[in-house]
């Protein structure tokens, strides 16, 4: 009862069934007198079956057989020996008693001497076995297998056993149900690969590990091509087929220490530990050539866009190095999807192909409400880009007449070199120059969510009109372009590009310092260009007067200093 008692608690508590298992035969041993017990489970590995020790007692009666044999039971790969009756009371899962130790064990381990068997047991006084089937959810689990000092057996010893036997099914089942849990928590439940919060868990590890023994690894970002076509043309069942099928495609090219894991939607990351470039690039060809070889009933070939990049190679910092992944993998989307692309170190990536990552992100993802046909015109721009300035300010300027019908072309291009000049007035350094630029081209994105009578509305607005239009900043950053990895620096400029400068903006009403001062810059101009233009509530301002009401505003919206730099600007330059 003591022994039943111990193994209740184990099947409450939330241990490993290895755990729970070797508790179970070294209570056996410990509480009932055995001399020695073991687990046998069957096991298939690359279409080889045998049978395995998974749980053993007495750590000293291992070392002494280790001694005389040179060898571990558990180490072998064994078949049921060929003793009559054994295999019947396995198949009908009923008790099998026996004295006949030696040929038990020799014939599960032929190699090993018979002689030397039976003068080990005899000197370990085991003088009879007893195997108990197990049985898991109406499926063969394995084999508990008792030796005993005592050649005979009582009925009464054979029912405890039968009802043992009953609780270690129930231990196994309680355990296996733990190690599920366990498994969802950290797994994704459509394709059985890790999910993005284990990823980000194991790479943070990964990079710490890869720190202290200078040893890099290589990340490959992955996206299967054409899901939205997929979707449209067979529906999403197939969409999900295809995803699967990456799935087991990655499964079966990756190495036991690789961790690759299912982003959300089509996207995959696959971590290679102590891969350099060469090596993550030769992985990840593989990997495009086995995707490519697969056909799907109905879709046919499909195919995927993978990038690459090393850590300690690329980057020394772990955000920079996915940034700089997904980019690359971007990268071989716009050159004609199927292919592997190699990230440029951080430190020549230029701010025009984050840009066009970021459009094409938000345009085949739809996180933005654009029609079907201008979303696949201005992606198919920016696949054509070879960082071209102009495509990427027409694509822009399309997004941004999509809520403002009043927006001239040409009018974010003026933006950016407005906000570039202005901010090389307060010494920025160039990576904060990138920055402001691409937040330049993003910031208002989040009008595309706006109802458009209420951006046309004539008469003034409501309360609720007001608190509508001012979630557009946090709605821009929070739930357009916080999906996306690669521009999470430029966020925070973003969602901040409506604080005034005496704390009476929004959203979050800060004031002075606090503002960064990209995002300052952006209200700044943008406020400039609004008053140029026309609103259904006012006629268009003339540059004398918009900035006569820039100098009114000064130490409210902006500070002195920013409102002078930028009027100085201004009236040099024909803007």
């Amino acid at each position: 009862m003591l022994t039943l008692q111990h193994i209740w608690n184990m099947m409450n508590s939330s241990e490993p069934l290895s755990s729970v298992l070797s508790a179970i035969v070294n209570s056996l041993q410990g509480e009932l007198g055995y001399v020695y017990s073991f687990i046998i489970k069957p096991q298939i590995k690359d279409e080889d079956s045998y049978i395995q020790i998974v749980a053993s007692s007495r750590k000293d009666y291992g070392e002494k057989f280790f001694k005389h044999f040179h060898c571990n039971l558990s180490d072998y790969k064994m078949q049921y020996p060929g003793i009559e009756g054994l295999k019947e009371a396995v198949i009908n899962n009923t008790i099998f008693q026996s004295t006949k130790v030696t040929e038990l064990i020799h014939g599960f381990i032929p190699d090993l001497d018979k002689e030397k068997l039976e003068s080990f047991f005899n000197e370990a006084n085991m003088k009879s076995y007893i195997l108990v089937p197990l049985v898991s959810k109406q499926i063969h689990f394995g084999s508990l297998i008792v030796f005993s000092s005592r050649e005979k057996v009582s009925r009464n010893e054979l029912n405890f056993l039968s009802l043992f036997a009953k609780q270690i099914e129930l231990a196994i089942t309680i355990a296996d149900l733990f190690q599920a849990v366990k498994e969802q928590a950290v797994t994704d439940p459509m394709t059985g690969l890790y999910n993005r919060r284990y990823f980000e868990e194991f790479i943070k590890k990964e990079a710490l590990r890869a720190e202290r023994q200078n040893q890099k690894f290589t990340v490959i970002g992955l996206d299967l091509d054409h899901l939205k076509q997929i979707n449209d043309v067979y529906g999403h069942n197939w969409g999900d087929i295809a995803i699967k099928a990456i799935a087991e495609v990655l499964k079966n090219n990756a190495r036991s220490i690789d961790v690759a894991a299912r982003m959300g939607g089509e996207e995959f990351t696959l971590v290679l530990p102590g891969v350099d470039t060469a090596g993550g690039l030769v992985a990840a060809e593989r990997i495009r050539k086995a995707i490519e070889g697969v056909e799907l009933e109905k879709i046919g070939h499909i195919t995927a866009s993978l990038g690459v990049a090393t850590y300690l190679e690329h980057s020394d910092d772990l955000d920079e190095l996915l940034e700089i992944a997904d980019q690359a993998m971007y990268e071989s989307k716009r050159n004609g999807r199927n292919r592997v692309t190699v990230a440029k170190p951080a430190h020549e990536t230029s701010w025009q192909d984050v840009a066009i990552n970021t459009f094409i992100d938000i345009l085949t993802k739809h996180r933005i409400p654009v029609d079907e046909t201008t979303s696949k015109l201005l992606t198919q721009k920016l696949q054509e880009m070879n960082v071209n300035n102009e495509k990427l300010y027409q694509v822009a300027d399309t997004l941004v007449t999509t809520y403002n019908p009043a927006h001239h072309d040409g009018g974010v291009k003026q933006k950016v070199e407005l906000a570039t000049l202005l901010a090389k007035r307060f010494d920025l350094s160039k990576e904060s120059i990138d920055k402001l630029k691409i937040a330049v081209l993003l910031y208002d994105i989040g009008n595309t969510m706006i109802p458009k009578d209420l951006l046309n509305k004539r008469e003034p607005l409501s309360s609720e009109d007001k608190a509508s239009i001012k979630q557009h900043p946090i709605i821009a950053a929070r739930e357009i372009l916080k999906p996306i990895s690669n521009i999470g620096d430029i966020i925070p400029i973003i969602e901040k590009h409506h604080e005034n400068w005496n704390g009476t903006g929004y959203p979050n009403n800060i004031s002075g310092d606090e503002i960064p001062i990209e995002s300052q810059i952006i209200l700044i101009v943008d406020s400039y260009y609004a008053l140029l233009e026309e609103r259904p509530y006012r006629d268009a301002k003339s540059k004398e007067d918009a900035l006569k009401i820039i100098m009114s505003e000064v130490n409210s919206k902006w500070s002195s200093k920013l409102a002078g730099e930028f009027i100085a600007i201004i009236k040099n330059m024909d803007f």
